[in-house]
């Protein structure tokens, strides 16, 4: 029984397993590629002297990892069909690992094996991962290693943390056992009801549980309802967990339940900070990166806005009103991707599944992210952020703040060109879609840092290759 499984490291929540994997996944490539030169050696090919070999297996190991976590290996195998774990796997090493490793040998060739020792090395890699993983879904899932959590509350907080556990949570090690009510009326399922017990310590150290997660409808008593304070407090003093749901939401989902979201969470949780050294360190790196990336992309602009001016002429920019940082308005420039005539009577719209109005060219740019190549202009005047959450048009950021709490807190972080809700979240085309990336602004802008930012720019190519997300 362990009570926990994750570290917290400059703000973000880190699961122990999963770090776990990737030291071993690292280790089974750097032996993969070590033996492969012993091997050659063996059989009297020629290869580089032994320092050369050991700074050869490291950058065939470090590169594939990263293509692993651009591909979102680590966590999207939680959820995923052997045919999809063999997809992600095989594209995350041959595609991604591959066009790494090109980059690599062309700065370094002498850390090159040669094309056909490379290939294997990647294949057996391959498969030797992809079995790791299916066993280390198997151990992770245990009923010896599995966390096991008792809710307190049965309302539709409660209902709503078992639909997303039953969706997201179940293979992450964690068994949520049952929900305790704190009054007659309940939202969740009869089977999952639990009696209070008369002893709380004494009923989790017989069944187990490892974390106490209160979902109350509300904090303080209400009507009908209790809090077991001194129960809980013998637990927590105990060695069990005793934990909010939203904190729960947070450090399992990696965003904010808008629900259960109160002012004072804001107010006196660790996080929403900023700092003058914050945000020259942001802003050094937003300028490095987007100069980079422009000479890097310099050719894809030029093409792209050719493209865009042979299918349908000018104008080949569009640009737009959006709301950045402090509810400051800017222009936001995209290669365009609609007809022209798209909002000809002047009226926002959210875009829609499959768009008429959007251009052939303009359907392929908007998959391959290339339409948002003129922001980095933005990025470079400082606008916007190379990572941040997405700005949005004034026209419905004034309906948004209406409807949705706390929609307004997203902009007390600068806008950015990729975002954690755009990874988490697909599409967002409506009033509820923005409630549910909000969750995820929510968790970026209590929790952002340097290294957060590093995670959503490499993450962010599985995005780009599957086209995730896009109309």
């Amino acid at each position: 029984m362990f009570s926990v499984s994750y570290i917290r490291f400059r703000k973000h929540y880190l699961h122990i397993p999963y770090l776990v994997l990737a030291g071993l996944e690292f280790g089974v490539l750097f032996g993969i590629f070590s033996l492969l030169t012993v091997f050659l050696a063996m059989v009297g090919i020629d290869h580089a002297p032994m320092h050369t070999d050991m700074v050869a297996a490291f950058l065939f190991a470090i590169t594939l990892s990263c293509g692993t976590l651009a591909m979102g290996g680590y966590l999207a195998m939680a959820k995923e069909t052997l045919s999809l774990l063999l997809f992600r796997t095989l594209i995350a090493y041959c595609f991604v690992g591959g066009i790494g490793l090109t980059l690599v040998y062309g700065v370094l060739p002498q850390a090159d094996p040669g094309s056909a020792n490379l290939f294997w090395a990647v294949l057996l890699a391959s498969m030797v991962i992809i079995l790791m993983r299916l066993i280390f879904l198997r151990v992770v899932d245990s009923e010896q290693l599995v966390r096991r959590v008792v809710v307190f509350g049965a309302g539709d907080f409660a209902a709503s943390l078992l639909d997303e556990y039953q969706r997201n949570m179940r293979k992450l090690g964690i068994r949520i056992i049952g929900c305790i009510p704190e009054n007659a009326h309940s939202s969740v399922s009869g089977d999952l009801l639990l009696p209070a017990p008369y002893d709380f310590y004494q009923f989790c150290k017989e069944n187990k549980v490892s974390e106490i997660v209160v979902a109350q409808q509300e904090r303080r008593r209400t009507e009908g309802g209790w809090l077991p304070v001194p129960d809980l407090m013998e637990c927590k003093l105990r060695g069990i967990a005793v934990t909010n749901g939203v904190d729960f939401y947070e450090r399992e989902l990696k965003k904010a339940k808008l629900d259960m979201v109160h002012p004072s969470w804001i107010v006196f949780s660790e996080g929403f900070k900023a700092s003058k050294s914050r945000n020259f360190a942001k802003r050094f790196v937003d300028l490095a990166l987007s100069l980079a990336l422009l000479v890097v992309m310099f050719p894809f602009i030029i093409l792209t806005a050719l493209a865009v001016f042979l299918e349908t002429g000018r104008p080949i920019l569009y640009s737009q009103k959006r709301v950045g940082m402090l509810g400051k308005e800017f222009r936001i420039y995209k290669f365009r991707s609609m007809r022209q005539d798209a909002e000809k009577d002047g009226k926002a719209r959210w875009a829609s599944a499959n768009d008429n109005r959007v251009t052939r060219v303009g359907a392929f740019i908007r998959n391959t992210r290339l339409d948002e190549l003129p922001q980095i202009y933005n990025v470079i005047k400082g606008e916007m952020s190379i990572v941040g959450p997405r700005p949005e048009r004034p026209e419905f950021v004034s309906e948004l703040k209406e409807k949705i709490p706390f929609y307004d807190t997203r902009h007390y972080v600068k806008p950015g060109l990729m975002g954690w809700a755009q990874l988490k979240y697909p599409y967002g085309a409506s009033v509820e879609d923005a409630k549910g990336k909000l969750e995820y602004d929510l968790y970026y802008s209590k929790n952002h840092s340097l290294l957060m930012d590093f995670l959503i720019m490499i993450q962010t190519v599985e995005v780009v290759l599957l086209g995730k997300g896009v109309r």
